[in-house]
């Protein structure tokens, strides 16, 4: 969806529509583009649907709106918007729905590893090792690589050249983040007793 060109012809301005129905018909694009794609619709992408001068804000607000008291809602992930279900149908959605090969299979040490990269990266498996004590096997890695958390970043200026581990856009999807800046500040991790993780 992101990369994906307006068709020849496609009416921007909607130019046959009346102007005061214009904002919702835009709004509609917009909803359309975020409930077809399974990946965050990054705004560029959003812009090529409306209007010279409309503001892809502000219709991502007015849907946003409009979507209050639904079972979904148009979230901020990974540089774009997306249509996620709420967290209070989450229970209704797995009884209901094949969502199987959605779920982060991961165990509790997985996700410790998954934190560290989180606030180290770029991070190479031997500053893991500093941080957990021991080696961190790469069957660890290899999870959180098939599950498109992390990445391989750049090398490490270290010895060898090592190379290093990054989280993904996918990583922050999963996780509701906009960004890396709303990872939870440490001391939060701390006071909950999970701080020796990332520490």
């Amino acid at each position: 969806m992101a990369g994906a060109r307006s068709e020849p012809g496609f009416d921007r301005e909607l130019s046959e529509v009346p102007p005061a129905l214009r904002w919702g018909e835009w709004m509609r694009r917009i909803e359309a583009a975020l409930f077809a794609s399974a990946a965050p619709v990054p705004r560029e992408a959003l812009a090529r649907l409306v209007g010279q001068g409309a503001s892809v804000d502000l219709l991502v607000e007015d849907l946003a709106a409009e979507l209050e008291g639904r079972a979904f809602e148009v979230r901020k992930a990974a540089g774009g918007w997306m249509l996620r279900t709420r967290p209070a149908y989450a229970e209704a959605v797995r009884a209901a729905a094949d969502v199987t090969d959605q779920a982060l299979d991961l165990r509790e040490f997985d996700l410790a590893v998954l934190a560290a990269i989180a606030y180290h990266q770029p991070i190479p498996r031997d500053g893991l090792k500093e941080i957990f004590g021991k080696e961190i096997s790469r069957d660890v890695i290899g999870r959180l690589h098939a599950c498109d958390l992390i990445a391989t970043g750049p090398r490490s200026p270290r010895r060898g050249a090592p190379y290093t581990y990054v989280t993904t856009a996918h990583f922050l999807v999963a996780f509701g983040l906009e960004s890396l800046r709303e990872l939870p500040d440490r001391e939060m991790l701390a006071d909950a007793g999970i701080g020796a993780t990332v520490d």
